[in-house]
């Protein structure tokens, strides 16, 4: 069956995850195939329910549209067609977990307004070089109803937030723990771009349910080495979310990949898999797909000095336009910078040492700081220019490029930790959602041989 471009882009939204939703690498141009046969030809048709989840279900022509779209894209990135029969499983599978998060997520409270998507919309209407009404007159052209599209970008936006409310929900990261993280070997240890296969195990699994997914993995293992295509075998076989991509995780800092991977992953060379990994979640095979090391971070910083005069109640913005040019004049009769910040500055920061700021990156204090420090040289006073605090005079001091890279290394553990603690997070998470909730697969061929 003949998909067309539009057909293949609406549907990579939806399965997109929500960083995703704005970043896919290869949204088709808008100008392919305009005269291709719309998608819904056969709408008429009676539908069938092929799962019960929870109190919504999963409607076959909703998995027949979604398996489409998964192999126009298995197709794009030149990778082996699975068996459709374990296409159709995994694709169910994901949409079953999308109703789960989607429901989970408005009954904790989350919810998403018309302005977010209308928000969410214009950014990916601007990314395709298209306004919203001509987005619209394609997709209703091709008989996709624009309602049902903001209905499915808004649940991609709940199933984000989601996300991020249940990772800043694991525990903080200490600096006791990014201590031991930069004494470790494997920290600065570069990144790896990495794909997965996952054979889970439910928790509490008999030693037979363990054995059967050790034979499965082993199994798999041997036919990679003998030629099997490992995103073939991760998109018909693997448990883990990213199945459908191939199993792709993408580039990741070494620190961020859990201890026996990251081991394992020691050993390789581009293009070769592990052998079979135990973890609590089940036996993994990782294939190393490239390898990068750690740059040297640097940047450029200036030396300035400040005086602010606030506005409050008791001094307009006008009042205090007067008194900064007034501090201006007497700098430019030769008064001393400094004196004059010590005397009146309101920058409660830096008026008790003379209005010195030290060395910092310009674009910390905003774009109109960065601005007037642009156009200043070195010993140079600023005029008066005013922000939402008040107003302000500068005086340049000195540029450099400084060296950042230990201090990069250090915010860099920090995110590695917040990252790991959180993905660990929400993988117990939806775990425990589908453990817990209620799906009823009505079409035997769809259930799962576990």
């Amino acid at each position: 069956m003949k998909l067309n471009a539009h057909r293949s882009w609406f549907f990579q939204l939806r399965q997109c995850g929500l960083a995703a939703l704005l970043l896919c690498a290869a949204l088709p141009t808008w100008a392919q195939d305009e005269a291709a046969e719309s998608p819904y030809s056969d709408a008429k048709k009676i539908d069938r329910i092929v799962a019960i989840v929870d109190e919504d279900v999963i409607l076959d022509s909703e998995l027949q549209i979604a398996v489409d779209t998964i192999r126009d894209q298995i197709k794009a990135r030149g990778s082996a067609m699975p068996p459709e029969d374990l296409l159709n499983k995994q694709v169910l599978e994901r949409l079953i977990m999308k109703k789960l998060q989607v429901q989970r997520a408005e009954t904790t409270g989350i919810r998403v307004s018309d302005s977010d998507v209308d928000s969410t919309l214009e950014r990916v209407a601007a990314q395709n070089n298209i306004t919203i009404a001509a987005m619209r007159g394609r997709l209703e052209r091709d008989g996709f109803d624009f309602g049902e599209f903001r209905r499915e970008m808004r649940e991609e936006l709940i199933v984000g937030r989601l996300r991020e409310r249940v990772s800043a929900s694991a525990n903080s990261v200490t600096e006791t723990e990014i201590e031991i993280l930069l004494a470790s070997e494997r920290f600065g240890g570069g990144e790896v771009n990495v794909s997965q296969i996952l054979i889970s195990l439910p928790e509490g699994a008999s030693p037979q349910v363990v054995q059967k997914a050790r034979d499965e993995v082993n199994d798999l293992h041997k036919r990679i080495g003998e030629g099997l295509d490992f995103s073939a075998a991760a998109i018909s076989y693997s448990d883990a979310e990213d199945a459908l991509e191939g199993g792709l995780i993408g580039w990741r800092d070494t620190n961020t990949v859990p201890a026996l991977f990251a081991e394992a992953l020691d050993e390789l060379e581009p293009g070769q898999v592990t052998a079979p990994i135990r973890t609590p979640a089940g036996f993994h095979l990782i294939k190393l797909n490239e390898r990068r090391g750690n740059q040297q971070v640097m940047v450029n910083e200036v030396s300035a000095h400040h005086i602010m005069v606030s506005i409050t109640e008791l001094l307009t913005a006008r009042d205090a336009m007067e008194r900064i040019r007034e501090l201006k004049q007497q700098i430019d009769d030769g008064a001393d910078f400094a004196e004059i910040a010590r005397d009146n500055s309101d920058d409660r920061n830096t008026a008790n040492i003379g209005g010195d700021m030290g060395w910092f990156d310009p674009k910390q204090y905003g774009p109109r700081f960065e601005q007037i420090l642009s156009s200043l040289q070195a010993g140079e006073v600023s005029e008066p220019f005013q922000t939402a605090e008040g107003w302000h005079l500068l005086k340049m001091n000195g540029e450099r490029t400084e060296d950042v890279t230990e201090l990069a290394i250090r915010s860099r553990a920090r995110e590695v930790l917040a990252q790991q603690k959180g993905e660990e997070e929400y993988t117990r998470f939806l775990r425990q959602l589908r453990d817990e909730s209620f799906v009823d697969i009505r079409d035997d061929k769809l259930k799962s041989d576990s």
